[in-house]
């Protein structure tokens, strides 16, 4: 499975509402597409957890091509921006069969699920020290294959 990540300054350089659009466009360029809607219609909880600094953990965006992982940088790291990477993707990632995944603080997880579930059927939410498991698949038939690093470097 590919991975691509990307970064993006938030605040103090942009707003929580303004990180969470420089997101979208870059996930759903096309602003009249299903994806740019419904990462608009979830705006308003995604820019909270942009604002609790939660997007130090990856929002995860897979399903079509290359599983997205996105980071925020917060305060000086933001402002220095050696760490952004805004670059466009090479694909789509809102099109076809997509999921994402957005991390949330722990106190916040019960509120945000229930908000998102109103809002999304493809935009959950996880525990911020939760990872996204690698066992998802990406889209339809993909194959994962895991390799087994202790019989690979037995004698």
């Amino acid at each position: 499975m590919s991975v691509l990540a990307r970064t993006f300054a938030s605040i103090p350089v942009r707003s929580a509402r303004e990180t969470w659009k420089a997101i979208s466009e870059l996930l759903a360029p096309n602003p009249a597409s299903a994806g740019a809607q419904e990462l608009s219609a979830v705006a308003g909880v995604a820019a909270s957890l942009i604002a609790r600094e939660a997007m130090t953990a990856a929002i995860v965006v897979h399903g079509s091509g290359p599983r997205v992982r996105i980071y925020c940088t917060y305060h000086a790291d933001a402002i220095d921006g050696d760490d952004a990477n805004e670059k466009a993707l090479n694909f789509v990632a809102t099109e076809g069969d997509w999921r994402m995944s957005l991390p949330c603080p722990s106190e916040d997880l019960s509120w945000v699920k229930a908000e998102l579930a109103q809002l999304s059927k493809r935009i959950t939410a996880r525990d911020l020290d939760a990872e996204v498991g690698d066992d998802e698949s990406d889209a339809p038939g993909t194959i994962i294959l895991k390799l087994d690093e202790e019989a690979f470097f037995r004698p």
